[in-house]
């Protein structure tokens, strides 16, 4: 029988997606996994617009794949999410959750009254007898996660922790290893992508970029002319009898937006190396539907320098009833990354 459960949702640009997870004393089994498509515009960049089809998606997407409980840990990340790190006054966990409002206007675009806020503490740092707490600030604009779990609310479902996406990927795929005490690790989305860097599952720098796999869809679409699902299927190289000379057009496009996201990521890593000395990067881990772009390992390999693999969010569960066979599995595996570490951050 198993233990505590604990549902991750992730609410995407392309779609929705959910994994159950259950917790025993055999250790964290997967029980149910799905996910919906989104049709283009329900969803921008992360955040909801057209609260009535998000729900509705979220209603199939529960009767579809067997989900048996209403409450969710959602995900959130996009261009009204901020993340900084900042060094704070040491004081006890109650005192400083109470007066960070306070403490971290001047940090915020927005009025802290406008934001949720968090603090992830990383480091205690003593100099003589001055004590700071470094840290992670995270601050998303309310009327944005609101809306979101409005969505969620509407499907019937509820909403009892939101969480930044980043975190999640760290907690599905950047375990401590022997490997690499240092990983940056990217989710890459449809229009939304997420870079990490952790040591040791501790996080160090958290970017969220604008850019993925979707503007590389957008791309071929308007070089070749092609509705979405075809550019698509052209983009994933699964449709047979493209011309050559489309083939190279749309290769020159993907090549274009690779550089483009490439570029992103280097500029980013270059800026948490430059105020991070102590804790180089020594390899990359890549998750979400457009770390399966051809192309996107390699070139992120030999700009970067470092060696760059997938990830393996499930490889590490107990594999239940999901209803997926082997391959099915396998197909949403780097999908799996931001729902398995959100439902993990309720049951770790």
């Amino acid at each position: 029988m198993p233990g505590r459960t604990a549902i991750g949702l992730d609410i995407g640009t392309s779609g929705v997606r959910a994994a159950e997870l259950s917790y025993g004393r055999g250790g964290v089994t997967l029980e149910k996994f799905g996910q919906v498509a989104l049709p283009e515009g329900a969803v921008r960049d992360g955040e909801v617009v057209d609260r009535a089809v998000v729900a509705e998606a979220l209603k199939t997407l529960w009767r579809g794949s067997g989900f048996k409980g209403k409450k969710v840990a959602l995900g959130v990340a996009n261009q009204r999410v901020v993340v900084r790190q900042v060094d704070l006054p040491w004081m006890p966990a109650a005192e400083l959750k109470a007066s960070l409002p306070l403490q971290v206007q001047d940090y915020l675009p927005l009025p802290v009254a406008d934001c949720l806020i968090d603090f992830h503490v990383t480091e205690e740092i003593v100099d003589g007898e001055s004590r700071v707490l470094r840290g992670l600030l995270v601050a998303a604009a309310r009327e944005m996660v609101m809306a979101n779990v409005g969505a969620v609310e509407a499907a019937g479902l509820r909403a009892t922790s939101v969480d930044l996406t980043s975190f999640a990927v760290l907690r599905s795929v950047g375990r401590p290893n022997g490997e690499a005490a240092t990983e940056a690790l990217v989710d890459i989305g449809a229009r939304v992508s997420n870079l990490v860097v952790h040591s040791g599952g501790q996080p160090r720098f958290v970017r969220v970029l604008l850019s993925g796999g979707q503007d590389v869809t957008d791309a071929i679409s308007e070089r070749l002319g092609l509705p979405g699902p075809l550019a698509e299927a052209v983009k994933q190289r699964s449709i047979e009898g493209v011309p050559e000379d489309e083939r190279a057009l749309a290769d020159s496009a993907v090549d274009l937006m690779l550089e483009v996201f490439v570029d992103d990521i280097r500029s980013s890593m270059n800026y948490y190396a430059a105020s991070n000395g102590g804790f180089p990067v020594e390899r990359v881990v890549l998750s979400g539907g457009g770390s399966l772009l051809h192309g996107v390992a390699e070139r992120l390999e030999s700009v970067l320098h470092k060696p760059v693999v997938l990830a393996d969010p499930i490889s590490g569960l107990h594999v239940g009833r999901t209803g997926l066979d082997e391959q099915q599995l396998a197909a949403v595996q780097p999908l799996a990354a931001v729902p398995v570490g959100l439902a993990l951050g309720v049951i770790s």
